[in-house]
């Protein structure tokens, strides 16, 4: 392919308001383009990566027996309505109504779908295991679209979908995903760390998380280095403190005027932000005032809650709203004369502590001194705690490491969530009917693309591992005026394609500098560059991975980098 054919425009500019490195990459090297908030188009190079990552992930599906289907992306409400999913999975489903006022939303998954056209076909055991899979287009609303493909309203997935006569045989289904999925990412050359992981909206009975660490992932993991440990923050338990060992001082009644957050608190009273007691006002559902009360140095984690509730319909109350139920402002809620209609959570780290700071719901003034059951009473003790670094390991004790993942792999043992309410029964041996054992596994297709750009870029640019690169090879004609540089360029240009080398000529008519530059925005595994040696017969080749450049033979040069290529993908 010819650069001053293809449709492939860069920008010299960093895009506005991005922070994630894959966002800004592929942005400015002509990758995606954003249309709506959480919404991109594709150009031809962006297809050639996800084309590539398909392909990998086709030939390990296909390799675990798997078949593949395509499934509608209009799904019918009827089918969501069976497993109750309609109305649990919440505001993340696009919904619309056709002419005849039927409903239907765009697919975020297809757990109900394939399970329907499993239901249609197959009764027998003897029709068992099954593996389904497809690679299509997703969409859910979320929140907060951001970090580009990180988190995006529509996406591209492959979904996989097991059937199986009983447990064991499901649980056998869902390992061989596990070993599926390490080779998919190993070949993509992402580097991956497999957590226990929530079950969510999906359902089932457990789930792992196939994540890469990088500083703009939507999740947090925690891993323990003394063990094997690993999971997704919000389902790390834990568990209640020790009870604190110091005698109970007298309660005192302090002004601390216009001192509201935790950090002026513990500066004008000299304490400890672990030793003040914080309340968090939150309204669920858009109606039910929820309190929930944790240490002044532990941060809600609002996945764990949103387990705790049942819904993600909740938020912070407003400063008009903290006034209206509990009579004061921001930064002085306490568990002091609370009204009886409202609904008070108290997190694991207060268990057992001693002399508090308390705020009474009254504006400028605190309590010290403030211990349970003599001056408060917990009500419902529950762990909505968000995981730190050093917090102990559930399985040896040890300190723990937390850091921000990207997930790009979900894989669910869902038991017979879907197959009982959808009655997706088969005959046993004994011909009764039983519902099928199911699993379900997820990889982020267009996620990956960015992953890939997270694990493999420099301050220039991406750096393509060569399997996924969309070209193995850009050829650099620095002059395309000089007709020697020229006739060599094409001579390599044509070798290439000959040798079955995916190559880019850039036979643009823009400046060394600027064709430089690209190269490397660009991502291209090696670059040759035709330039002034070509008098001495000879053209540079270049590594992006290694930075190395050397000399080679203009007839050597293509052959060179074909066997660089060859021993890349083994």
């Amino acid at each position: 392919m010819r650069w001053s054919r293809y449709f492939w425009y860069t920008s010299k500019d960093d895009p506005a308001d991005v922070e994630a490195p894959s966002h800004k990459y592929l942005v400015k090297g002509g990758f995606i383009k954003q249309i709506a908030s959480g919404v991109y188009q594709y150009t031809p190079p962006a297809l050639r990566v996800l084309r590539k990552i398909e392909s990998i992930v086709r030939k390990e599906m296909d390799r675990t027996g798997a078949q593949e289907v395509l499934l509608t992306v209009l799904n019918p409400a009827e089918l969501w309505r069976e497993t109750g999913r309609w109305d649990l999975y919440g505001r993340e489903l696009f919904t619309l109504k056709d002419r005849h006022g039927r409903d239907y939303c765009l697919g975020p998954t297809h757990e109900e779908e394939v399970t329907d056209l499993f239901r249609s076909y197959v009764t027998s055991y003897r029709q068992l295991p099954l593996i389904l899979y497809q690679i299509q287009v997703k969409f859910r609303d979320e929140k907060r679209p951001r970090f580009g493909l990180i988190r995006a309203r529509e996406f591209i997935m492959k979904d996989a979908y097991s059937f199986d006569l009983d447990e064991f045989s499901a649980i056998m289904s869902y390992e061989a995903m596990k070993f599926a999925y390490d080779r998919i990412f190993k070949k993509m050359r992402l580097k991956t760390l497999m957590v226990e992981a929530s079950v969510g909206a999906i359902g089932g009975k457990s789930s792992h998380e196939f994540v890469v660490l990088t500083d703009y992932g939507e999740a947090r993991v925690a891993y323990c280095e003394n063990c094997s440990y690993a999971a997704n923050a919000e389902i790390v338990p834990l568990g209640k403190g020790k009870e604190e060992d110091e005698p109970e001082m007298p309660l005192q009644k302090v002004a601390t005027p216009g001192v509201s957050t935790i950090e002026e608190l513990s500066r004008f009273l000299k304490v400890p932000p672990r030793k003040i007691l914080k309340g968090l006002l939150y309204v669920v559902e858009e109606k039910e005032p929820l309190l929930v009360f944790i240490r002044g140095d532990r941060q809600v984690d609002e996945n764990k809650l949103e387990a705790i509730l049942g819904t993600d319909n909740f938020r912070l109350a407003k400063d008009e709203e903290i006034k209206e139920i509990l009579g004061t402002v921001r930064g002085f809620v306490g568990p002091l004369s609370l009204k009886n209609n409202v609904r008070v959570l108290w997190d694991n780290s207060l268990y057992g502590v001693k002399n508090m700071v308390v705020a009474i719901n009254e504006p400028d003034v605190h309590y010290v001194n403030a211990n349970p059951g003599r001056d408060f009473h917990y009500g419902d003790m529950v762990d909505v705690c968000q995981v730190e670094e050093g917090d102990p390991c559930p399985k040896c004790g040890a300190p723990l490491k937390v850091n921000r993942g990207l997930e790009v792999g979900h894989i669910f043992l869902l038991g017979t969530r879907y197959s009982e309410p959808m009655k997706a029964f088969v005959k046993d041996s004994e011909g009764k009917d039983v519902p099928v054992v199911m699993g379900c596994y997820g990889i982020g297709i267009s996620r990956c693309m960015s992953a890939i750009v997270e694990q493999h870029h420099d301050e220039k640019g991406i750096k393509w591992p060569t399997p996924v690169a969309p070209f193995e090879l850009d050829i650099v004609c620095v002059n395309i005026s000089d007709e020697e540089q020229r006739a060599v360029a094409e001579k390599l240009y044509t070798t290439a394609q000959e040798m079955g080398v995916e190559v880019l000529y850039d036979d643009r008519d823009e400046s060394p500098g600027s064709k430089f530059a690209d190269a490397d925005l660009c991502g291209f595994p090696y670059r040759i560059v035709v330039g002034k040696k070509v008098k001495e017969g000879k053209v540079e080749v270049q590594s992006r991975h290694t930075g190395e450049r050397w000399d080679a033979p203009i007839e050597e040069a293509v052959g060179q980098v074909k066997e660089l290529i060859h021993q890349e993908k083994l």
